[in-house]
């Protein structure tokens, strides 16, 4: 043991077992620190208010005689202290934001007829006339580095042969995702389409008119009423976007149901040119969408399931390489698909980076706010030379979900909040078993974490999304229950119920963890 300690110092590399027990004792010092400080307030005020019980136990009758005297002599100052005290707490509650709680959502499940392997679909690009075997080749090398596994769903335009993508196809699509998604959500929650005030549909690329918002009214009868919107064009960070347009409406629309419908069309997204940057949308985009029932109906609190906490918006669009990474034009051949630019994680990054920014007041316990201030203040004012402190967010979240754009985009992440591969698992499982969908992917994250069991009351959530624009979002919502796993198993049942669920939930555990998955051959 000693020789090969000598050996590792030798060659200038620390020993393995050292560098562990060094991390280990860095983690519980932060661990202590963190414990202290956030723990501060009521190790100051206990021995404050113990004094004082201690006092007021202590006064005898003529105590409390003088007491009362000062009280009658100083009956002004008093009366006005208290209708000071008093109309402070008045302007609290009357300014104080409505509080916005997340009823239950439901996230739509494609029948296994539109499931489609990626060898299946390495064999339609051979197919395409206009993809060459060097288009081919690209796609089948993206495919395997997608994290995407081998039941995702497309639509069934896009599931026979030759595809025939058309606008009738566009609008079956939407309506097979968001009513079989609003279904869902208005048989598990009870409430009725009537009883809804505020509807908000978010789809990026299908835009028809009429609109899909007035699509989801005209089919469910809605109320004539009803503040009715339609989100277009906003990329995959578009559903946190509408949960921001419904916050903002319940604040003002008291005593009401707002519902929330997120999908992409992917019968308007397939691309069948030859530009190599827009072929990649066609490897990662699967079909998915979701429904969410948000109130700030009061009576509602005791089967909600969250409250929404913050919603963050960054924008960076006035720089033009953000503007331009997520791009939707034609190609030389006047073929129309999004291209994605080689700058899209840089800009990610920056976008988040700036949004967390933003985000870190709001959410970081205060032991983390006071490191960042003391090296921030050190590299700036004393121009110490040391790396700028990145927050860690796990001391104020203990859920993440992460958009599922790719396994790139989880594996950045990942990284750069070091997070563990457990907490990035719902976000690489929902990847892996429904493709990217886009707006609607945080949710089917959220729905494995309550499949698994993981989500207690008190629990804090961070959903983050990415859009073109190019935008970066993020919502907190806080747990306000314990979610049963078995009544909420959710479009990941099959992994729980009926024989062999364990196995295969254990092999795409697996497979969704792999960097590479070869295509095999079919």
């Amino acid at each position: 043991m000693g020789s090969e300690s000598q050996h590792a110092e030798a060659n200038g590399k620390a020993d393995p077992v050292d560098s562990t027990q060094a991390s280990s004792s860095k983690n519980k010092l932060k661990l202590a620190y963190h414990f202290v400080v956030s723990n501060s307030g009521p190790v100051i005020l206990l021995p404050i208010l113990a004094a004082i019980a201690l006092r007021v136990a202590r006064m005898s009758p003529d105590d409390v005689q003088a007491l009362w005297e000062f009280l009658h002599q100083n009956a002004v100052p008093v009366f006005v202290a208290l209708n000071l005290i008093l109309l402070a707490a008045a302007l609290y509650f009357a300014t104080r934001r409505t509080r916005v709680l997340l009823v239950d959502y439901a996230c739509f499940r494609p029948s296994e007829e539109l499931a489609m392997t990626r060898a299946e679909g390495l064999d339609f690009a051979r197919r395409t006339p206009t993809f060459d075997d060097k288009s081919v080749e690209f796609q089948t090398k993206v495919v395997e580095r997608s994290g995407l596994g081998d039941r995702t769903y497309l639509p069934k335009c896009l599931r026979t042969f030759p595809i025939t993508p058309s606008l009738a196809e566009a609008r079956k699509e939407a309506e097979m995702v968001i009513f079989g998604s609003l279904d869902a959500l208005f048989e598990k929650t009870g409430v009725k389409p009537k009883d809804i005030s505020i509807l908000v549909v978010n789809c990026s690329i299908f835009c028809p008119t009429p609109s899909l918002s007035a699509m989801v009214v005209n089919k469910y009868g809605m109320r004539n009423d009803i503040q009715s919107y339609n989100l277009g064009g906003m990329g995959c960070s578009a559903g946190l976007i509408a949960i921001k347009l419904a916050q903002d409406l319940l604040q003002v629309t008291p005593n009401t149901y707002a519902v929330v419908a997120s999908t992409e069309n992917i019968s308007q997204n397939i691309y069948l040119g030859t530009r190599r940057s827009m072929q990649v949308s066609n490897c990662l985009f699967r079909l998915g969408g979701a429904a969410m029932l948000l109130t700030n109906k009061s009576s509602e609190r005791r089967r909600a399931k969250y409250e929404l906490k913050h919603v963050v918006r960054t924008h960076m669009g006035k720089d033009d390489k953000s503007y331009k990474c997520v791009f939707q034009e034609e190609d030389d051949n006047k073929v129309v698909g999004v291209a994605l630019s080689k700058d899209l994680m840089n800009v990610a990054g920056e976008s988040l980076r700036t949004n967390i920014t933003r985000l870190g007041p709001l959410v970081l316990p205060l032991s983390e706010q006071l490191l960042f201030a003391a090296v921030l203040i050190a590299r700036k004012v004393f121009g110490v030379k040391m790396k700028p402190y990145v927050p860690d967010f796990k001391l104020a979240f203990e859920h993440f979900c992460i958009h599922a754009g790719g396994r790139a985009v989880i594996d950045e992440l990942e990284k750069n909040l070091d997070l563990t591969h457990y907490q990035t698992e719902p976000s690489r499982m929902a990847l892996y078993r429904f493709g990217n969908t886009s707006s609607s992917s945080i949710w089917y994250e959220l729905s494995y974490s309550e499949a698994q069991g993981r989500v207690r009351r008190g629990d804090r959530v961070w959903q983050i999304a990415f859009g073109s624009g190019f935008k970066c979002q993020s919502a907190v919502w806080q747990a306000l229950r314990k979610i049963d796993p078995k009544k909420n198993r959710g479009v990941w049942a099959e992994y729980y119920d009926g024989a062999g669920g364990a196995e295969m939930f254990a092999a795409a555990l697996a497979d969704a963890q792999a960097p590479v998955r070869p295509i095999p051959a079919s």
